[in-house]
């Protein structure tokens, strides 16, 4: 149940590649069949001064019997062809597939109250951030992981490739996401471990560890882990950030910004401790960068140039493909007719009728439509009907069965349907019961942009669905968010909102942007809530 959108010139523009040079397609028939008409006529009159017509009929039969209108009508035509293909015409997709090789690297991130010190600008936190952000720049092809810890450790994200996850979440990160107070890099590096020994692909893999050092928990739990991720193979980096001098720790209290203090009443002051990190680094054969390093992404970047990286393939664009050789090899083929009609004989005539009718059989015959699937098109129309009259559940079997169809069509739009089904129960108010049509709707639209990237509808939809199923954010598990091969559709959901019809670009732009600031605003209220109390001690 796509929504229909008003037609414009601009609709009908976009299957041009340079509309500016449809003016020559326009022009250029007009022009070539004044000219063709001109050229008989003048032969016409050049030949009527030789002799009478009977004796002109006899010595120059081609030209006399010649007809002014058809043969400017096919020069006209070819012209208009070539006009059209040099404005570039263009249907169907077309993507480009770029190849390239990186690894998959897990950022274990030091959220911890520490990190709020201001003995780096503006603060550690920031200044992490922003080391990030730059070796993101400068590594286009790994995966990357993002893992938060203080106390504990908490997944945000799992190894993607998808940068405004990663934006969304490093935005957002601050101590409040892990809750728990103190510094335990052991936690840190187990959970970093778990995380790659889950993923099965080929190539290297590391473990990036950014911390001030200032650690809390026991020593030796952390070398232990560091020895694991040796042993299984992955590299650890660890960057340390902070100064040796240290810095009090500002935080906010009543909306005044005071000082952090211990359970004496006295003001904290942090340094930055670089044993513990550069003992992790050797214990795991590792490469440890110090706060005092200059360019950090640039070291890390040199660092994981030493592994062995994994090859795919990425889809860096599509659009819609040229196709403007089909309208050159018609004109050809019509000029190519046009000559054998001038010179032809009457024998020679015949034959050229006959092979010119032979070729158009063999054209129609070979462009004959697929027989269409009948038995589908009555599953989806009867999916579709249900869907309309809000019957959402009992929609989905004959929609089901309707997308598996070896009509390409039919299965697309009824994979369109299912999905729209599943996105609707999935927007209903019904919070418990909402993740599973959810999976199911993010399934079905991955289907249909697998095959045909450029249906915006499609893209529309499924990144409604992925902003409302992702909303959470991580949870420490590690699982993806990719929905099952098998969803289990959900009842007891009201209607949710549809794509609006006819919206420009435009809109949909400023619409994806306002709802990208409210997702980012509602993240990181719940990341921030529920926050459990800290353990007594030391917690920053």
């Amino acid at each position: 149940m796509e929504g229909t959108a008003p037609v414009t010139i601009s609709t009908y523009l976009r299957y041009i590649q340079w509309p500016w040079a449809l003016a020559f397609a326009i022009v250029l028939p007009v022009v070539t069949a004044w000219l063709v008409s001109w050229g008989i006529r003048a032969r016409r009159t050049r030949l009527a001064r030789l002799g009478t017509p009977s004796m002109i009929a006899r010595l120059a039969p081609s030209i006399t019997q010649q007809r002014t209108w058809s043969a400017a009508l096919r020069a006209a035509l070819a012209t208009l062809l070539l006009g059209l293909a040099l404005a570039g015409p263009r249907w169907g997709v077309e993507q480009t597939v770029v190849k390239q090789q990186g690894v998959d690297v897990v950022l274990a991130l030091d959220a911890s109250l520490s990190m709020l010190a201001t003995d780096e600008k503006p603060n550690r936190l920031q200044a992490m951030k922003q080391e990030i952000d730059r070796l993101r720049d400068l590594s286009p092809g790994d995966r990357f992981a993002l893992l938060a810890f203080a106390g504990r450790s908490y997944i945000l994200t799992p190894l993607t490739v998808d940068n405004s996850a990663l934006d969304l979440f490093l935005q957002n990160l601050d101590p409040s996401i892990v809750g728990q107070g103190g510094s335990s890099l052991a936690s840190a590096l187990r959970q970093a471990t778990n995380l790659l020994a889950l993923n099965k692909s080929q190539g290297d893999k590391a473990i990036i560890l950014m911390s001030d050092g200032e650690g809390f928990d026991n020593p030796g739990e952390a070398l232990a882990e560091a020895r694991r991720a040796r042993e299984m193979g992955f590299t650890i980096v660890t960057v340390g950030f902070g100064t040796p001098e240290g810095s009090t720790i500002p935080i906010v209290e009543n909306r005044v910004v005071t000082q952090k203090r211990d359970e004496s009443g006295n003001i904290v002051v942090t340094h930055y401790d670089p044993a513990l990190l550069k003992s992790i680094a050797d214990e795991g054969k590792g490469t440890f960068i110090d706060a005092r390093t200059r360019d950090k992404a640039g070291k890390i970047r040199a660092a994981l140039n030493n592994l062995h990286a994994n090859p795919r393939s990425v889809v860096s664009g599509e659009n819609l493909g040229i196709q403007f050789q089909w309208f050159v090899l018609a004109a050809l083929l019509l000029l190519t007719l046009d000559t054998f009609l001038q010179t032809r004989r009457r024998r020679r005539g015949a034959v050229a009728a006959a092979a010119t009718t032979a070729t158009m059989l063999l054209l129609t015959a070979s462009c004959r439509p697929a027989e269409r699937d009948k038995p589908a098109i009555a599953l989806y129309d009867t999916g579709t009907s249900l869907l309309l009259r809000d019957s959402l559940v009992p929609a989905i079997p004959p929609l089901t069965r309707a997308s598996d169809s070896k009509d390409p069509e039919v299965r697309h739009h009824a994979r369109f349907n299912l999905g729209l089904d599943y996105l609707t129960e999935g927007l209903r108010p019904k919070k418990d019961s909402a993740q599973a049509p959810l999976d199911s709707a993010l399934y079905r639209y991955k289907q249909i942009l697998e095959v045909a990237v450029a249906d915006s509808d499609a893209r529309w939809n499924y990144e409604l669905a992925l902003r409302r199923n992702t909303g959470g954010g991580g949870g420490g598990g590690g699982k993806s968010q990719t929905p099952s091969p098998s969803p289990a559709p959900s009842q007891n959901q009201s209607p949710a909102p549809k794509p609006v019809p006819g919206m420009t670009p435009q809109q949909a732009e400023a619409v994806l942007n306002a709802a990208e600031d409210k997702e980012t605003d509602v993240q990181g209220k719940r990341q921030k809530k529920n926050v459990p109390t800290p353990p007594r001690g030391k917690d920053w």
